[in-house]
C-alpha cells in the first residue's frame, strides 16, 4: 500500500465523519435520541482520529536522527494505539453510560423522522468511506481473507480507518433499528438500548485493535518468508555459504528490519565477502522494497 493512497483514504474518512457528526449533534439535539447523541460523540471520536493518524503518518516519515538511529517508523504504531485507546473511552464507555442514563430517564423522543432521516444519510456517507477504503485494502491485501490481513498487516493507519468504518456501519444500524423501534412502540428504553449497543460494538473493535497495534508495538516480525530468498543469494554469492541465523521486525507500517549471519563457505578473501555482501543486500532491497535496514554478519556458527 502507497503512503499516499493510505493519506487519501485517512483524508476522506475524517471529511465523511466531521459533516457526519454535525448532522448527528444537530439531530440528537432536536429529537433528544441516546442513540443519535451516541453516534454523534462516535463520529466526534473517529474525527479525532483520523487527525491523529495524520500526525502520525507525518511523524513516521521523519529521517533517522543520532538519537532514534533506525528512524521514527514506530511513531505510526503509537498514534495509532493511542486512537484505539480513544475509541474505547471517549466513544464507547460514553455511549453506554448514556445509554444507561436515558434508559432510566426514559425521556420520549421528539421529531424522531428527522433523527431517523440524519442516520439514513449518515450510513450513505459512511458507505462512501467504507468503500474507499475496502479498495485500498484490496489493494494491498495479499492474504488468503480480510481477517488475516488483519492480524498480519502493519499498515496499522488503514488498519484502523478500516475497523472505524466497520464499527460505525453497525452502530449505525443499531442506531437506526433502535431509534424506529422506538417511534414504532412509544417507548423510548428501545432508544436508550441502542445507545448501548453503539457503545459495545465500539469498545469491542477497539479492544481489537489494541490488541493487534500493541503487538507490533512490541516487536512483531512480518508475515513474508524472506528466509528462502536470502537464503538462495547466498547460496549463489557464497559457494558453500549458508544462512545461520535470520531475524526480521517491523520498524514502521511499511519498513522491515532484517538481521541475519551467515557462514562465509569457501569465501576466505575479507575484500571479496565484502562485496558479495553488498551484492546479497542489494538484491533483497530490490526484491523487497519494504526492508530499509539489513545488518549481515559473516560467522561460523550461529
Amino acid at each position: 500500500m502507497s503512503s499516499g493512497g493510505s493519506a487519501r483514504v485517512v483524508v476522506i474518512a475524517l471529511g465523511a465523519n466531521l459533516g457526519i457528526a454535525l448532522a448527528k449533534f444537530a439531530g440528537a439535539a432536536v429529537s433528544g435520541s441516546a442513540a443519535l447523541l451516541a453516534e454523534a460523540i462516535h463520529s466526534v471520536v473517529d474525527t479525532g482520529n483520523q487527525v491523529l493518524l495524520l500526525v502520525g503518518q507525518r511523524a513516521a516519515r521523519r529521517q533517522p536522527s543520532e538519537s532514534h538511529p533506525l528512524g521514527y517508523g514506530r511513531e505510526a504504531f503509537f498514534w495509532s494505539f493511542l486512537v484505539a485507546v480513544l475509541l474505547f473511552s471517549l466513544g464507547g464507555l460514553f455511549a453506554v453510560y448514556e445509554g444507561v442514563h436515558k434508559l432510566h430517564a426514559r425521556q420520549p423522543l421528539e421529531h424522531p423522522a428527522l433523527a431517523l432521516a440524519i442516520l439514513l444519510v449518515s450510513l450513505a456517507l459512511e458507505s462512501y468511506s467504507f468503500r474507499a477504503c475496502l479498495r485500498e485494502v484490496r489493494a494491498q491485501n495479499r492474504f488468503a481473507s480480510l481477517w488475516e490481513w488483519f492480524r498480519k498487516a502493519a499498515a496499522v493507519d488503514l488498519m484502523v480507518v478500516f475497523m472505524e468504518d466497520i464499527a460505525a456501519l453497525l452502530g449505525l444500524g443499531a442506531a437506526t433499528a433502535a431509534l424506529a423501534l422506538s417511534w414504532a412502540t412509544g417507548d423510548p428504553s428501545w432508544d436508550a438500548l441502542g445507545s448501548i449497543v453503539v457503545g459495545l460494538v465500539l469498545v469491542a473493535v477497539a479492544a481489537l485493535l489494541a490488541m493487534e497495534i500493541k503487538s507490533l508495538l512490541v516487536g512483531e516480525a512480518p508475515s513474508r518468508d524472506y528466509r528462502s530468498y536470502v537464503e538462495s543469494l547466498v547460496a549463489s554469492e557464497l559457494p558453500g555459504g549458508r544462512v545461520l541465523r535470520l531475524l526480521a521486525i517491523h520498524t514502521g507500517a511499511q519498513e522491515v528490519l532484517l538481521s541475519y549471519k551467515v557462514h562465509p563457505g569457501s569465501v576466505r578473501e575479507v575484500d571479496a565477502l565484502i562485496a558479495a555482501t553488498n551484492r546479497i543486500e542489494a538484491a533483497v532491497k530490490a526484491r523487497f522494497p519494504e526492508v530499509r535496514w539489513q545488518f549481515v554478519e559473516p560467522d561460523c556458527e550461529a
